[in-house]
């Protein structure tokens, strides 16, 4: 895992699922993972990692593309407000070989309110994709 990015996440140790950044611009993020392998990735249920697990894969994708964006004055947390839309082509992804691509897009940016778009792949397979929305506050607001 590259060190950058536990800076710019709120999870830390094996919560911390993206690898690296391999592109970011004003619209979005492209990341890549390993940790859906790992015996200890904590989001395994019952030695499985479901396919669903993905959506937390791009919610710290989109978390990444905010902090390297730098929106906001003050250090921001980031609330889970919904998730649409979600296709999952595969049921589960433990068993994919390949490094994962995490492919996120903001659709909407109002303010704090953000809508991204995502994608998920392993090598030119799609594994699944849907739509987040988030809302930012600062650090310690209420």
């Amino acid at each position: 895992m590259a060190p950058d990015i536990a800076r710019l996440v709120p999870h830390s140790g094996p919560m911390c699922l993206l690898h690296e950044v391999a592109h970011s611009d004003e619209r979005g993020i492209v990341c890549s993972a390993v940790s859906h392998r790992a015996p200890d990735n904590p989001l395994r249920h019952a030695g499985i990692l479901p396919a669903l697990a993905g959506i937390e894969y791009a919610a710290q994708a989109l978390a990444v593309h905010c902090a390297l964006r730098g929106r906001g004055t003050q250090p921001l947390q980031g609330l889970l407000a919904g998730v649409r839309e979600v296709v999952l082509h595969v049921p589960r992804l433990d068993d994919i070989e390949a490094p994962l691509t995490v492919r996120a897009e903001c659709l909407v940016a109002n303010g704090p309110r953000l809508l991204y778009g995502f994608v998920i792949e392993a090598g030119e397979r799609e594994l699944l994709n849907g739509r987040v929305a988030v809302v930012l506050r600062a650090a310690g607001a209420a």
